[in-house]
């Protein structure tokens, strides 16, 4: 099976910092987004993601997905892989290794997606 496409924090952190035209989806619980976002994230639960395939199918731009961990995104990656989608990457380690690098977080999300 292919390996999915990745991310570190210190590459994500460049690419914010050099405003690459991407866009950041964060697919944890809204239980888990009341307690911040990453900078400029829309959001789009876990298990909506197969109801938005247009939406990941018809963007220009890359698409970096993160959860909690890594664990959930690297799935919906694979997930999108699979349906033939390949501008989606996965943050290793997740908001959990944003957080912990002392990165900053938004109270709220830019905008939901679907």
């Amino acid at each position: 099976m292919p390996r999915i496409k990745e991310i570190s924090v210190s590459d994500l952190r460049r690419m914010l910092r050099d405003e690459n035209q991407f866009d950041l989806v964060d697919i944890r619980t809204p239980a888990e987004i009341e307690r911040g976002v990453l900078p400029n994230a829309k959001t789009l639960a876990m298990h909506l993601v197969p109801l938005n395939l247009k939406y990941f199918s018809e963007s220009p731009r890359q698409i970096v997905i993160y959860c909690r961990t890594g664990s959930r995104s690297a799935q919906v990656c694979r997930f999108l892989n699979q349906q033939g989608i390949n501008n989606v990457i996965s943050l290793r380690g997740g908001i959990v290794k944003w957080a912990s690098g002392g990165h900053p977080l938004q109270p709220r999300a830019a905008a939901r997606i679907g």
